[in-house]
């Protein structure tokens, strides 16, 4: 089932897509329409992942039951699939994209130094800006800011205090169920379902703040910077979630493809990992990062204001914001 949060008289409400992703069937609507009364698992998608497999029947006999009062897709606003999340951690499961970004990474901060021939030599020889060897000892992530989740067709404003504007294709879940100390080969049944993640980057404050070796700060946490959607994909239509081909465009022009095959680790690595002495819940979403040729750093090409990204991950969708300069 593909689920979606939609905005109907100001309010989000639950629903499913049908007829081809063109309708949407409001759940909790079709669910009292149907069997005369209410069911609070379908009062958020939030609550319908806690609701787990029993919310999830229901909300199939509910779509067959309403498919025919669903409304249009295209006369509503999409929200994110969840539109706060109860918690986000966005990691980094592709080794190309790190080989690129990295390069790319230590030219950018070259570039700004009044000898960035002589900064790139320093760079290479001191080991700043490098792939770190902890990247394939384990999954490494940092827990991004959940307040500022957009969902497909919204403008992202961009901050103040950056020029260097980028995208990341990536794509993501939200856990299923509570869970502590999961062992490697148990822990795909903790996953929900799946949608595209749009971490969008302000390099040029990224690139800077790195060297404090915390993790990035102001090079993600800004207003509108975490685009999610259009849908999560429930894990039962999911059968596979390593053979998905990824495509980045910008203003319908293709910028860079990959494939979920690539990862070098794994969602189950993930959840493995995160769980160790540490209780993940119901609605937390873990994102994959950036695939290879997955962001315009790894091509040295940079966003201007106006353009429209479309991010696309077979099996979800398409997710598309406008980058806009200035204010809202």
């Amino acid at each position: 089932m593909k689920l979606v949060t939609y905005e109907r008289k100001g309010k989000p409400r639950a629903g499913a897509l049908v007829d081809g992703d063109r309708k949407i069937v409001d759940l909790a609507q079709a669910h009292k329409d149907a069997f005369g009364k209410s069911y609070p698992a379908f009062d958020s998608v939030q609550a319908m992942i806690e609701g787990g497999d029993d919310a999830l029947d229901r909300a199939y006999e509910t779509v067959k039951k309403g498919k025919k009062d669903a409304i249009k897709k295209k006369d509503v606003r999409l929200l994110a699939p969840v539109p706060v999340p109860i918690q986000m951690r966005d990691c980094l499961c592709f080794e190309t994209h790190l080989k690129q970004a990295f390069d790319a990474a230590r030219r950018v901060r070259a570039n700004a130094t009044p000898d960035p021939e002589a900064a790139m030599k320093e760079f290479e020889r001191t080991g700043q800006l490098a792939i770190p060897k902890t990247f394939y000892e384990q999954p490494i992530y940092y827990k991004a800011n959940r307040f500022s989740v957009i969902g497909t067709d919204v403008d992202v404003y961009w901050p103040t205090y950056s020029k260097l504007m980028d995208f990341e294709l990536e794509f993501g879940f939200f856990v299923r169920k509570k869970g502590v100390d999961i062992a490697r080969d148990k822990a795909r049944d903790y996953i929900y379902g799946y949608t595209i993640f749009n971490d969008f980057s302000a390099r040029d404050a990224q690139t800077q703040e790195m060297g404090g070796q915390l993790g990035p700060a102001k090079g993600k946490d800004f207003d509108y910077g975490n685009a999610m959607g259009p849908c999560l994909v429930t894990a039962d239509e999911m059968k596979d979630p390593y053979n998905l081909t990824m495509i980045c465009r910008v203003n319908g022009e293709e910028w860079g493809r990959g494939n979920t095959s690539t990862m070098h680790w794994k969602f189950e690595d993930l959840i493995a990992h995160v769980s160790q002495s540490e209780t993940i819940y119901p609605g937390e979403f873990f994102g994959s990062g950036t695939v290879g040729n997955g962001c315009g750093l790894e091509h040295m090409k940079f966003l201007k204001h106006g353009d429209v990204v479309e991010l696309e991950v077979e099996g979800i969708g398409i997710l598309r914001n406008r980058v806009l300069t200035g204010k809202p």
